[in-house]
């Protein structure tokens, strides 16, 4: 297979100067800078624009799929969707987008207030009302819900691993028995459109604390709508996570389903860092684990009911 080139600076002025035709002569173009935090081949142009090189073929179609996907959610939820200006092919077979920069900072910059509360709620909502159908038209994938048993037992391992570095105590985790798992698997006929990514890095925060914009959609799926709570607890913290969630109608099976999937999940990351088998740096990892592991009002998982707890007031 042949080895996809690397883009560097000069490959990026290249192409912007290409694409951003206004831009003042004999000045080179806007200044071009890499992304350090992102996970795809990403740049900052100048103060308005990003440009996302897709790395390999695969997250060319995804890349694709995601623009036309942006169109679909935007009417559908109340922060900014990023707009491409430019799309196209950087490489043979490897797409780019040229993005308009949605101001703010990250969520790993900024506190969330309770209207961003109320902001990440809008999102939740819009997300439910995303026709399925037509985003799966558009190929975006739908997933089946993952066993919660199954990580609960992985999170019990890993929690060993951490215990012994001194990083958690492992009792914390039998709050979570193997019969609340099972009374926590998410219902049938819940799917719904999931972000799926909805970490500190793509939310667009302003500093007073609203929520102005969803980043990268190129993880988005048809699936469990707990996963997107989950993510907001590593990006907000719990309670936060669980307050938007309520606000946007969900009851308490999902939000506790997305506070155990946000509490295995960053034990199990936190302990492939430690061997060094993750990519996220282990400061990330431990605040990540913190947000998860913050207390919220409602903890017990034993008494849920079918009907009566999904519409329980938390």
């Amino acid at each position: 297979m042949t080895q996809a080139p690397t883009p560097t600076a000069d490959t990026v002025r290249r192409l912007v100067r290409s694409l951003l035709k206004d831009s003042p002569p004999d000045t080179g173009g806007p200044e071009v800078r890499p992304v350090t935090d992102g996970g795809h081949s990403t740049w900052w142009i100048g103060t308005r624009h990003v440009l996302r090189l897709a790395p390999d073929r695969d997250a060319s179609t995804r890349g694709r799929r995601e623009l036309r996907l942006r169109d679909l959610v935007r009417p559908h939820v109340p922060v900014t969707v990023p707009t491409s200006v430019a799309q196209g092919e950087w490489a043979p077979g490897l797409a780019y987008t040229l993005d308009t920069r949605v101001p703010g900072g990250s969520a790993e910059e900024h506190d969330v207030s309770a209207v961003g509360e109320a902001d990440l709620a809008g999102l939740l909502t819009g997300l439910r009302e995303v026709p399925v159908r037509q985003a799966e038209a558009l190929g975006v994938p739908r997933v089946g819900p993952r066993s919660l048993e199954a990580l609960r037992r992985e999170a019990g391992r890993a929690a060993e691993r951490l215990h012994a570095a001194d990083e958690f105590d492992p009792a914390r985790l039998q709050q979570l028995t193997s019969p609340a798992a099972v009374q926590l698997a998410a219902q049938p006929g819940s799917a719904v459109l999931v972000h799926h990514a909805l970490t500190g890095e793509h939310l667009v925060i302003s500093a007073d604390g609203r929520v102005r914009g969803v980043l990268d959609w190129t993880d988005t799926v048809v699936g469990d709508p707990a996963e997107d709570i989950a993510g907001l607890a590593l990006a907000v913290g719990s309670p936060a996570a669980v307050r938007a969630a309520t606000l946007a109608g969900y009851g308490a099976r999902p939000c506790l389903r997305g506070l155990w999937l946000a509490r295995c999940d960053t034990v199990i990351r936190l302990a492939a860092g430690l061997d060094g088998r993750a990519a996220e740096p282990l400061p990330l990892l431990r605040t990540r684990l913190r947000r998860a592991w913050e207390a919220i009002l409602l903890e017990r998982v034993t008494e849920l009911r079918d009907e009566e707890t999904d519409d329980a007031e938390l």
